[in-house]
């Protein structure tokens, strides 16, 4: 029969160390996000000033007037669109894996204080302690005792 050894503070603890190594995974994909921005925003068009008047595209942050962009800042436009639903993805997956291992590790904690409890109902409980060889369950003689 396997053998568990799960230290639910261990856990906890990975958990929470995890959770903060998320928080900066999130930080840098925003910062990621802002750096693009200002990268596309400085690249220039590929027209002389004040003669654009396509559509305004790339990544914006928010709050920044859209300004006309060239091919630099629609190549960049184009790798953060590529990215972004990988992205989203990892930032899913780290939530549900810390609370899947959460979520387990909860699960051991019940079922290993069921088990703790049904031992103990179980220690509780009368002793039966069968008759000698040769006597019946009232204390009589069978008549066969011990062959």
């Amino acid at each position: 029969m396997p053998v568990w050894d799960i230290d639910p503070n261990n856990v906890q603890t990975t958990l929470n160390s995890t959770g903060e190594a998320a928080g900066g995974l999130e930080k840098a994909a925003n910062s990621l996000v802002t750096n693009m921005a200002g990268a596309a925003e400085s690249a220039g068009t590929a027209v002389p000033g004040g003669q654009f008047s396509g559509p305004m595209i790339g990544p914006v942050v928010a709050g920044t007037p859209r300004v006309p962009v060239g091919p630099v800042a629609a190549a960049l436009s184009q790798y953060m669109s590529d990215r972004q639903q990988k992205l989203a993805f990892m930032a899913q997956r780290t939530i549900d894996s810390v609370q899947g291992a959460a979520g387990a590790t909860n699960a051991y904690v019940i079922g290993d204080l069921d088990m703790a409890e049904q031992h103990q109902t179980n220690a509780l409980k009368a002793t039966v302690v069968p008759p000698p060889p040769g006597v019946d369950g009232n204390g009589n003689g069978n008549g066969r005792g011990p062959q």
